[in-house]
């Protein structure tokens, strides 16, 4: 099979999903004080969505799964892998978009900031986000005073991942790749209790690997031995159900778990990681499962725009709320918790779409010269 033909559809819904975890995640923003003191308010922002940053890592064990697959199955029916054609294509895919944020991060942003009277207070460095190392920058200074920028660390480390990637899995046979992930989830790990504080946890690529690496785990297993393909096709009703079920507990739970023994934080990422890979295995591989998320077409179509979403959904935030600002003049429940987000939801995707097919697309066209 060549690696252009492979397709697993239900992963663009997937992609749809993690997306709106994050959204959500950076949604409801107020001033107010008697909105943020509401218990509504918290049961919102908090109750619900205090966890949607898991998205990012769904979308790293995502990235690890797709990449090392396409990778491995080129290897075996080529018996090498192209790794100047693998960075032409992440070039492709990635670049145009990253900077034209970096740009209206950097250049455009205080313009329209000084436009409305106020100053911008940038701590992010430039040379950071060109060099696709901004998680670092996260991690000294904080969140970037422009908000587009605020996601693009993420972007840095799948970057950094993918410089390295091909090169390691092009100088291993298949059959040892195991020790390759196992030695790196181990060193993932280790970073973790050495370096105990949300900033690298979160945001250090030591850290982060962790995901990227049990997803590409995954994904050799699942080349590797056949029989795991037939098991997952066969499994139960309760062995469907249990890592979603398993998943949502987590999301709504995890505060509370990590509040009670904080010496479970390095550890969580490497449940949380399993339990993602799981559900990407059925949503891959079992063609009879009872959560096709193929049964949802706009979670499907959505898929292909999930990067500019992501990327964008700040810019589309920041409108929403400079227009609701101008015409209601205070928040409110209804302009936080309602109208906002569906606005710049409906913005996001909107702006996403003119991105996919007036910008990203001309540069897709080109990917196809380096299959």
């Amino acid at each position: 099979m060549k690696k252009s033909t492979i397709y697993f559809k239900n992963l663009d819904g997937l992609r749809t999903i993690c997306f709106l975890m994050v959204f959500f995640f950076h949604s409801f923003t107020s001033q107010n004080l008697t909105v943020l003191n509401s218990q509504t308010y918290y049961t919102v922002k908090v109750g619900l969505f205090s966890n949607g940053n898991l998205g990012v890592n769904f979308f790293f064990v995502l990235s690890g799964f797709l990449i090392t697959y396409l990778l491995i199955v080129e290897k075996q029916d080529t018996k090498k892998i192209n790794v100047i054609h693998f960075w032409i294509r992440r070039v492709l895919r990635i670049w145009p978009l990253y900077f034209f944020c970096v740009f209206f991060g950097f250049f455009l942003f205080p313009i329209i900031k000084s436009h409305f009277g106020q100053t911008s207070q940038e701590t992010a460095h430039l040379i950071n986000y060109v060099t696709f190392t901004s998680n670092f920058d996260f991690i000294t200074n904080g969140r970037p005073d422009a908000s587009i920028l605020g996601v693009l660390w993420s972007v840095s480390i799948e970057e950094q991942f993918y410089l390295i990637w091909p090169l390691l899995l092009s100088l291993l046979p298949v059959k040892h790749y195991w020790i390759l992930f196992s030695t790196l989830i181990l060193a993932s790990l280790g970073y973790r209790i050495t370096h105990n504080n949300y900033y690298h946890i979160e945001f250090h690529t030591l850290s982060c690997m962790n995901d990227l690496v049990i997803g590409s785990f995954v994904a050799w297993l699942i080349i590797r031995y056949k029989a795991l393909q037939n098991r997952i096709i066969s499994s139960s009703l309760v062995t469907q159900v249990l890592p979603y079920f398993a998943f949502a507990v987590h999301f709504f739970v995890r505060d509370e778990i990590l509040a009670w023994n904080n010496n479970l934080i390095p550890y969580e990422r490497i449940f949380t990681s399993i339990l993602m890979s799981w559900i990407i295995l059925d949503q891959a591989i079992n063609i009879n499962g009872i959560f096709r998320l193929s049964r949802f077409k706009l979670l499907i179509k959505s898929g292909k725009y999930t990067y500019g979403m992501y990327c964008l959904h700040f810019l589309a935030i920041l409108i929403t709320i400079t227009f609701t600002k101008s015409l209601f003049h205070q928040d409110t429940f209804w302009t936080v918790l309602v109208i906002e987000p569906i606005i710049s939801l409906l913005l996001t995707y909107f702006i996403s779409i003119i991105s996919y097919n007036y910008f990203e697309k001309y540069f897709l066209k080109l990917k196809h010269q380096f299959v």
